[in-house]
């Protein structure tokens, strides 16, 4: 079949818009990052005309650069940062405030005063989730709260409420369509796993108005059809949505419950495939909807590492440690080992398994011989620690340990970073050639909408394996290591 499929990775710092042919390849990518905005500590907004334009912008980019006619676009899929929070009038389309970032925390002691009234319990059962600023539900009930006349024009209907990609949607459909899919209203605090909706009772205890909600449809299906979105023409199908790391489990190819795949990025994300029916963690782990296909769920258990690719980042911008990211690995690789230096990278508070928003990141083992080359090496640790901690609460969720780990982001290419985490994970580490397996994912959803792909066999082929990272320690020299990690991660929290 010619012609190709258009994915929009819409992420936390850019982005990025990837051409897949009708084989499963990738054909040519471009990205455009927009500014971070931080009106005081701990809040972290976008503006969603930026967001709007960095979409707009990669098209175009990646339109001339692969030569290829917009005209012959098949479909367009979508995958996006999850929990961020636009809220926008219906009757102008524009929204009211800027986006409240997934990272965003202000909401921190409403979700304390939500707990101590004696929701949680009801809020765990029902969506799986915990009550954290890390959602949308709080951010979106403070909109209402403190923007004048915010409140009074939800009440009469004239509100709408949409995670990244309902505003994306809205805005290629011309504003014909008010939807999200149901991996992504299954991040918002609002929605029912059980039921597979938005819940009139979990509404009601953020004040919520269910009118603000967008309609909870599949993953892959035919939305609505592009209108007055240029660069693209109208009359393209907008046809496959999932929040960015189910959409890397998708295109990861973790079709079979015990799947998991590690994404880093910004933060790190672990999700496991654990098939059609919810299993509530006990082990402080959300279950959340995978992929919503022809009427059925398929579910993931999910741990998040806040802060992975962003500590680097800090090494860099905050500490002048590095001139560049990609120097890490280098500078790491000059030492053994950390020299008994660790460092918890909980820069934004601590996710899973632990869910303290107000822990602080910590290091310690300092002492005259530390270099920065010990630093560099530590701080791969803590990311690789972190998600040795998520693996070892899915064991225990699930009751087995996954085989081996499929990773992509960025700071998969680090084979240092994977080396680590093949030995604190003590499993196998697949990583694949191609790492834009988010995007591929929303464009596989996309084309399976369409009729480009026929079913999940059929997307098998496009899937390779570019190394493989297998464990080098021992089983006690790697419980003595998580057992020094946890000590550090007590001290860095606060409760």
């Amino acid at each position: 079949m010619p012609g190709f499929i258009l994915s929009i990775d819409q992420g936390t710092t850019g982005s990025t818009v990837v051409l897949c042919s009708t084989d499963g390849d990738v054909i040519a990518r471009a990205s455009r990052e927009f500014p971070q905005h931080f009106p005081e500590p701990g809040w972290v907004e976008h503006e969603p005309a930026d967001i709007l334009e960095s979409v707009k912008g990669a098209i175009h980019e990646v339109l001339e650069k692969s030569g290829l006619k917009a005209s012959d676009c098949l479909a367009v899929g979508i995958t996006n940062q999850r929990e961020t929070a636009v809220v926008w009038d219906r009757r102008t389309g524009e929204p009211i405030h800027r986006a409240i970032v997934w990272q965003d925390r202000r909401t921190a002691r409403r979700c304390r005063e939500l707990e101590e009234a004696g929701h949680l319990n009801e809020i765990r059962r029902r969506t799986g989730l915990v009550l954290d600023p890390y959602f949308s539900a709080t951010k979106v009930e403070w909109l209402l709260r403190n923007l004048p006349n915010a409140k009074r024009l939800a009440d009469e209907g004239h509100l709408a409420f949409g995670t990244i990609d309902s505003f994306l949607v809205y805005k290629l459909s011309g504003g014909k369509a008010h939807i999200t899919d149901a991996t992504n209203a299954s991040r918002t605090l609002l929605y029912d796993l059980h039921k597979g909706d938005f819940d009139d009772s979990l509404c009601e205890i953020f004040g919520v108005p269910a009118s603000m909600l967008p309609e909870v449809r599949s993953s892959s299906e035919v939305y609505a059809k592009t209108e007055g979105f240029a660069p693209l023409p109208d009359g393209i199908p907008i046809a496959g949505i999932a929040g960015d790391q189910q959409a890397a489990l998708f295109g990861q190819m973790c079709f079979q419950v015990g799947d998991a795949k590690c994404t880093y990025g910004t933060g790190a994300f672990m999700l496991e495939n654990i098939g059609d029916a919810p299993i509530p963690s006990a082990n402080g782990l959300l279950t959340t909807v995978a992929w919503r296909m022809k009427g059925r769920d398929t579910f993931a258990l999910e741990g998040s590492a806040f802060v992975a690719g962003a500590a680097v980042q800090w090494l860099r911008d905050g500490l002048g440690i590095l001139r560049e990211s990609a120097e890490i690995e280098r500078l790491a690789r000059e030492v053994e080992d950390a020299g008994g230096v660790l460092f918890v990278p909980s820069l934004t508070g601590l996710g899973a398994p632990h869910w303290d928003p107000e822990a602080r990141g910590l290091i310690t083992g300092v002492t005259r011989g530390t270099t920065r080359a010990h630093l560099c090496r530590a701080t791969l640790d803590g990311i690789a620690f972190q998600i040795a901690d998520l693996g070892n609460a899915m064991a225990a969720d699930s009751g087995h340990r996954i085989q081996r780990l499929r990773v992509d982001g960025g700071a998969s290419a680090n084979d240092l970073l994977m080396e680590i985490q093949a030995d604190l994970l003590g499993v196998p580490i697949d990583r694949p050639k191609n790492l834009e397996t988010t995007a591929l994912g929303a464009a596989f959803l996309a084309g399976l909408a369409v009729g480009v792909f026929s079913d999940l066999d059929s997307l098998q082929k496009a899937y390779a394996i570019d190394r493989q990272f297998s464990p080098r320690i021992r089983t006690a020299e790697r419980e003595a290591r998580l057992i020094a990690w946890r000590d550090a991660v007590t001290r860095a929290r606060t409760r």
